[in-house]
């Protein structure tokens, strides 16, 4: 079978074909996969397809076959997921993780920054200074401040709003 023969054909073939999957899946975009697919397997061996007694049955027989397959596959799946849910892989976060975020939130940015950078992402203080064009030393201060406001905030008994009354400026 040539290349214009092979297009013709599917030319003529193909809106048939997409519409007899159609009444046997329900699903207009799944019969034209499958027809689509069992056309691409056609082409394939086109060299032989035209001996085929009949190229139209050969194509929705493959058709057929694919639609049944892949429903086969859905359907083990959809049991698969009915007996065995999907595991919940990412827990929310805990009490203790929610208080920190809530603490962190108090400090003022310049020392968050530098104190999420030195303890959660484990970086020293001169590629802190680097990142954030600070030097050294401001660093350095912006994380003891840091934490001194952290471990107020975080200790249990004091609340900011005592510190701030006594005086103390974060």
């Amino acid at each position: 079978m040539t290349e214009e023969e092979f297009d013709a054909f599917y030319a003529s073939a193909f809106p048939r074909l997409v519409g007899q999957l159609y009444a046997l899946t329900g699903d207009h975009g799944e019969a034209q996969d499958v027809v689509q697919e069992a056309f691409v397997r056609a082409w394939d061996r086109r060299a032989s397809f035209l001996a085929e007694s009949a190229p139209e049955a050969w194509i929705r027989t493959v058709a057929m076959r694919l639609a049944v397959s892949r429903w086969r596959r859905a359907r083990r799946w959809l049991e698969l997921v009915r007996h065995h849910p999907p595991a919940d892989r990412t827990p929310g976060p805990g009490p203790e993780h929610t208080v920190l975020v809530e603490a962190l939130r108090k400090l003022p940015e310049a020392q968050r920054q530098a104190v999420v950078l030195h303890h959660l992402c484990d970086l020293s203080i001169e590629q802190i200074a680097v990142e954030t064009g600070s030097p050294a030393g401001t660093v350095k201060a912006r994380l003891s401040r840091g934490r001194a406001a952290l471990a107020r905030l975080l200790s249990p008994g004091e609340s900011a709003d005592e510190d701030e009354r006594e005086g103390s400026h974060v």
